[in-house]
């Protein structure tokens, strides 16, 4: 049985917990409801738990350190299992992609999102996987400010729908690899 760390990324604290920044945070909550396990024991600078699914002994991690800095958690959690970077699966934020859209993706670079950023940096490698939520990008006014803002009304409605897609992308990825995973989420829209 393999062990794979999935770190859901988002910001600490009540002030972000349903911003646009959080999908991580979201889709690994909704994550461990379905396995289930609690995410609630501290270390590697952040909360974690550990169960198995589909297949897989996992370790599930919110790093508590803020988005930025979110590297130091998943490289504290990946040295102590033992895990290499292609056993690490990130879920994140995409300003690139419309609200509801989810991608699958192997390595790369950080395209401009710091959490993605600090991985790289600490983990020493970007070999590892992403899953992408889609957040969409703002008319008009900053990146920053949008990203930290809750989700609108309408997309509000849709939040537990794109967790449940991705929970359901994640599986497909554990159980039939990522070329199925990818095949078969990449056409689909959540929203």
């Amino acid at each position: 049985m393999a062990t794979k760390l999935i770190a859901g990324l988002g910001n600490p604290g009540t002030k972000y917990q349903v911003t646009r920044h959080n999908a991580g945070f979201l889709v690994l909550d909704r994550l461990a409801e379905i396995i289930p396990v609690s995410v609630d024991r501290t270390k590697f600078n952040g909360l974690y738990g550990e169960g198995n699914w589909s297949g897989d002994r996992l370790v599930l991690l919110k790093p508590q350190t803020f988005m930025n800095l979110s590297g130091r958690a998943v490289a504290e959690a990946a040295r102590f299992y033992k895990i290499q970077p292609v056993d690490v699966i990130v879920i994140h934020d995409d300003l690139d992609l419309p609200f509801g859209q989810l991608r699958l993706k192997a390595g790369g670079g950080h395209g401009g999102h710091n959490g993605l950023r600090s991985i790289i940096a600490e983990l020493g490698s970007a070999d590892f996987l992403r899953l992408r939520v889609g957040i969409g990008r703002p008319d008009k006014g900053s990146a920053e400010k949008y990203v930290l803002a809750p989700f609108s009304a309408e997309e509000a409605g849709f939040v537990r729908h794109v967790a449940d897609g991705a929970c359901e992308a994640l599986e497909m990825l554990l159980r039939e690899g990522l070329p199925k995973a990818m095949s078969i989420f990449h056409a689909r829209t959540f929203a």
